[in-house]
């Protein structure tokens, strides 16, 4: 297991650098210059100038990826050309958010997806199987930000039982913190449920036909010790791998459901970072994505031989 953890974490380095290097030669694509666009409406040459020595942007691409890279290595991710304030800053500020609101999206996935799937898996052919399977459909079929804003006009606007938008901390109120995150939490969620349903499903369908199944059930074991004891294990390690991704899409940002509830996550920072040509900012959170998916899967790859004693053997 030591041998394995040292490997991943091996390739989680040069795929950092891969990872950072292709994001900062593209943002060198994106239209106007960011010295102009922060000089203000005069455009004084002198302050161009110095906006371009200040953060290196009078450079090659090379020697600033340097510059950057040493002081990603010394923990400084950079400063925020816009907000004038350090990215690991912002980082700090924004992640809470968005974990919080990540951590609710899966609960509401976990707790929709996968019973649905099992159930779906147990009794095929059924209404129970038609249900769930049309519920995944709707979940894989709505768009957040349309389904968003019709929970908006139902429970804030027409009902007045939650905030339409905005974000309270929890050590403000967390009562007015669930309330606010509750909709968007929602909209996210039944998006992933939808998908976590359809895996569970399909690896349960492929469990529940092995040998060892019906042997057990030949045996008398009881329905849902068969399901739960010794079907669910084996179908559990593609679901914890799915999951594990779906995470760390939330922990990137849901730019269009931040939008939507105007919640101050990573997306929303993202997308004001990419308008202004924020590269430090953009840098900062590409580098912190990667580093969580890379994290994620590892974790995902552990959970997994936990749960099968065979991924522990080997």
């Amino acid at each position: 297991m030591l041998r394995f953890l040292a490997r991943r974490l091996a390739l989680a380095v040069p795929t950092l650098i891969i990872a950072s290097m292709i994001i900062f030669a593209l943002q060198q694509l994106l239209p106007g210059d960011t010295a102009t666009a922060l000089s203000g409406e005069e455009r004084d040459p002198e302050v161009i100038a110095f906006i371009r020595a200040k953060y290196h942007l009078d450079r090659s691409l090379p020697v600033r990826y340097a510059y950057w890279a040493g002081g990603v290595l010394q923990g400084d991710l950079g400063e925020s050309i816009r907000l004038q304030k350090p990215v690991l800053e912002l980082v700090r500020e924004k992640l809470p958010v968005t974990l919080e609101l990540a951590c609710l999206a899966m609960l509401v996935a976990l707790v929709i997806g996968v019973p649905m799937g099992i159930l779906s898996a147990v009794r095929p052919g059924t209404w129970i199987d038609g249900l769930a399977n049309g519920v995944a459909l709707w979940g894989l079929s709505v768009p957040n930000f349309w389904l968003g804003i019709l929970m908006i006009l139902l429970f804030s606007v027409q009902l007045g039982w939650l905030p339409a938008s905005g974000y309270v901390p929890p050590g403000e109120s967390l009562t007015e913190n669930l309330r606010s995150m509750a909709m968007p939490a929602f909209v996210l969620g039944n998006a992933i449920a939808a998908v976590m349903m359809r895996h569970t499903r399909a690896a349960m369908l492929g469990v529940l036909q092995s040998d060892y199944v019906r042997t057990a059930r030949a045996k008398g074991v009881p329905t849902a010790r068969v399901v739960l004891r010794h079907a669910l294990p084996n179908a559990a390690i593609p679901i914890i791998t799915l999951g594990a991704l779906e995470f760390g899409q939330l922990l990137s940002g849901a730019v269009l459901t931040e939008q939507v509830f105007s919640v101050p996550g990573f997306g929303k920072l993202m997308v004001d970072a990419v308008f202004n040509r924020d590269f430090a900012t953009v840098q900062g959170v590409v580098i912190c994505t990667a580093t969580t998916y890379i994290l994620l899967n590892l974790a995902a790859d552990l959970a997994s031989a936990l749960v099968n004693p065979k991924l522990r053997r080997a």
